[in-house]
């Protein structure tokens, strides 16, 4: 909610203006007074797009659709001006955020909410279809979140059942991603009541999983994954009971007489709703409650500014294509969020739109989290989208942000064919501001280039960038927060000088490792504890008894042992010969031990073992570590949220969403940030995350500053439990 502008009307139909709710190209939306004393959203339409008269026709018909449907849970027009030079209409003030803003800003909603939203949704469905009505715009971006439930708005472009469109004959009338294969098909033809009840399951499957069921980017590829693909609702499963879940699934078939009526599946997903008064979370009621509160206390007027030259401002007029897709989008989306009303416009190149608006208009940024939810390392990229989701919330809920945050979602399964579908997806998608992920070396070598090659900032969380053959000296938009392999030993070698102090070092070294032996051996004897003496004992790749190389390091009397290799039960079958062989100082290995294979198999020879990692964890929160405090609050939230404890990489994706919001926060938050700026920026600051403090060499390598960037775990009572950044153990 921004202050009138000092050339805004001061009344406009009987309606006091109090501050604007949104504004762009075609026109601005107010928080106006009613004579009665009730607060409306009133949308005035700029005069050069009334001087078109399709624009105005289209802007009458939803004035006049609009005013005739009185049903709860649609937003109806209480007044409007269609003849003025800048027509205007009026509808009630819905204070809630759109879907859109609630979704990204949080995640997928609970099962009970989406059962409400669904139930609510039909049925106002079912009352427009009664009317002899069809939407055809039923998306998120449409979709306002009260107290009491949702509502449903815009009707710019509804029509009559088995109507023709006004619009151009080549143009597509709906929005990528929620239109119905029918619509996309169709130029300009009949479209009938199952393409909105196909629209609404695509939201409902957004809603459940935060995921959009064709995916994002281009919309010609989207409108072939609506025509041709089957939708990804994975994650679906949230709903319940199964009897809604499979109402939502008929929703999205492709032939429209296999889809449920909305009045049916209004009754079906009625089991699912929450109970009355109790339908939103927490967060999101606060929203709520956040902005009814903001009405009732608008901005004051803003002074005049001095205008050089005094000049009027003018606005382009997009130009068109033979095939045109008409939908709501970039600069226009606070009009229609906010005032439940508005025409449609053309959609736009990559570069043509540099940002979003939330309904309240704050600038929105938009962060894409790419990453393997379903693959081989899914555990990994699941814990990533939850600490994102986390900080997104957690940046939005702040009463000092000048903008808010969106989080994006792609799962890429860990292939690398999908990795570089993704990327190119990500890269024309004008929306996003930053890439976080991908969660594999695999995926990180094919997307990382192309990123880089948009300019687009990509933060690898998870991924060690030598490993992915990727230099960040090469790519200048790729900025790695995790430790590389080749600072591994860092941490041990701490330990054992400053921790457990080591004069004489005994290294096992595991020929079956191969070359990540070789090279943890060699490092140690070069640069050994405590400035001692470290020795290194093979041990063959084809044998599994390491008891002759033990005897043999136990000859020289060391005071620590270290495992110099990557399998978990052969580090097992160490532990076993050392405790066969009486040693219990210190004993040390590295991050691909932390497996439960090391536990199970070595049994009470783990206890007191010290593994280097170059993640975090949940008792991280315990640890002496001067963000303790952040770091209690992470867990604390992620607890709440999700039922368990932070998975490995949670925090350091949490940390990467906060350092990229930092950097558009030193930018200025505005809408007219360039991805290339916030890579540029990355780099130059300085980041106390949850996990460790980010902070980049001020090179042209622009690497990770080393000294704190891994951590110790400890093994204890048949666990590995944290013990804190190797610095501050």
């Amino acid at each position: 909610m921004d202050a009138l502008a000092a050339d805004d009307p001061g009344t406009l139909g009987g309606h006091r203006l109090l501050s604007r709710l949104g504004a762009g190209g075609m026109g601005t939306v107010y928080l106006a007074r009613a004579p009665d004393g009730a607060l409306r959203a009133l949308k005035v339409i700029r005069a050069e797009y009334a001087a078109d008269p399709a624009f105005r026709a289209r802007f009458r018909r939803e004035v006049r659709l609009a005013t005739g449907l009185t049903g709860r849970w649609v937003v109806p027009v209480t007044a409007a001006d269609t003849q003025a030079r800048e027509p205007w209409l009026a509808t009630a003030f819905v204070p809630g955020p759109a879907l859109t803003e609630a979704v990204d800003g949080r995640g997928p909603l609970p099962a009970p909410t989406v059962g409400t939203l669904g139930a609510r949704l039909a049925a106002a469905l079912a009352e427009v279809h009664t009317a002899g009505l069809v939407h055809r715009d039923v998306k998120p971006g449409n979709i306002l979140l009260a107290r009491d439930g949702p509502r449903l708005i815009d009707f710019g472009i509804a029509q009559g059942a088995g109507t023709t469109t006004l619009t151009a004959p080549d143009a597509i009338i709906g929005t990528p991603g929620y239109l119905s294969p029918e619509q996309a098909r169709t130029s300009g033809g009949a479209v009938g009541p199952p393409g909105d009840v196909f629209s609404l399951g695509c939201v409902l499957a957004y809603a459940a999983t935060g995921r959009r069921p064709f995916g994002t980017g281009n919309p010609a590829a989207v409108l072939y994954r609506t025509v041709h693909e089957e939708p990804d609702l994975t994650g679906l499963d949230r709903l319940l009971p199964p009897r809604a879940r499979d109402a939502v699934v008929e929703c999205l078939a492709k032939d429209p007489g296999d889809r449920p009526t909305a009045a049916a599946l209004s009754d079906v997903l009625e089991e699912a709703a929450a109970p009355p008064g109790d339908w939103l979370p927490p967060d999101v009621l606060r929203l709520v409650a956040e902005r009814s509160a903001r009405a009732l206390v608008p901005p004051p007027r803003a002074a005049a500014p001095a205008v050089p030259g005094g000049g009027p401002e003018t606005v382009p007029v997009p130009g068109t294509t033979r095939r045109r897709v008409l939908t709501v989008g970039g600069s226009v989306a606070a009009v229609l969020a906010a005032s439940g009303a508005g025409a449609a416009v053309l959609l736009a190149r990559r570069g043509a739109s540099t940002g979003g608006t939330s309904s309240a208009g704050t600038p929105t940024h938009t962060l894409a989290l790419h990453a393997d939810l379903s693959g081989p390392q899914g555990a990994a990229g699941t814990a990533q989208e939850h600490g994102a989701r986390l900080a997104v919330a957690d940046h939005n809920a702040r009463a000092d942000a000048s903008f808010r945050l969106a989080l994006a979602t792609y799962d890429d399964a860990g292939d690398a064919g999908r990795a570089k579908s993704t990327a190119r997806r990500l890269v024309d998608d004008s929306r996003v501001r930053a890439v976080i992920g991908p969660t594999t070396a695999a995926t990180a070598a094919v997307a990382a280039p192309l990123y880089g090659g948009a300019a687009l900032p990509v933060v690898l969380v998870s991924v060690d960038s030598d490993a992915a053959g990727l230099s960040t000296a090469e790519l200048r938009t790729l900025c790695v927060t995790r430790a590389g392999d080749a600072y591994r030993h860092l941490g041990v070698l701490d330990y054992l000088t400053r921790v457990r102090r080591t004069e004489r070092t005994a290294v096992i070294e595991d020929q079956a490792a191969g070359e990540a032996a070789f090279d943890a051996a060699r490092y140690l004897e070069r640069t050994p504890p405590s400035e001692g003496t470290a020795t290194a004992y093979p041990v063959a790749a084809d044998h599994n008894d390491f008891r002759p190389a033990v005897r043999a390091a136990l000859a020289a009397n060391p005071q620590a042992f270290v495992y110099a290799g990557t399998a978990p039960d052969r580090a097992a079958a160490c532990a076993r010969a050392l405790a066969t062989e009486g040693f219990t100082g210190p004993r040390a290995g590295y991050e691909p031990v932390m497996r439960s294979a090391f536990l199970d198999e070595a049994g009470d020879a783990a206890e007191g073992w010290v593994v280097e990692a170059p993640y975090s964890a949940a008792p991280y929160a315990g640890s002496p570590s001067k963000a303790s405090g952040a770091a209690k609050a992470f867990t604390a939230a992620h607890r709440r949220r999700y039922g368990a404890d932070p998975g490995r990489w949670a925090a350091e994706a949490y940390d990467a969403v906060h350092l990229v919001a930092r950097a558009i926060g030193v930018l200025g938050g505005g809408d007219g940030i360039e991805p290339g700026q916030i890579a540029e920026r990355l780099f130059r600051l300085d980041h106390d995350g949850v996990a460790k403090r980010i902070s980049f060499l001020q090179d042209r390598t622009q690497v990770l500053r080393p000294v704190g960037s891994t951590f110790l775990y400890e093994v204890r009572d048949g666990a590995f439990r944290f013990l804190g950044q190797h610095d501050e153990v």
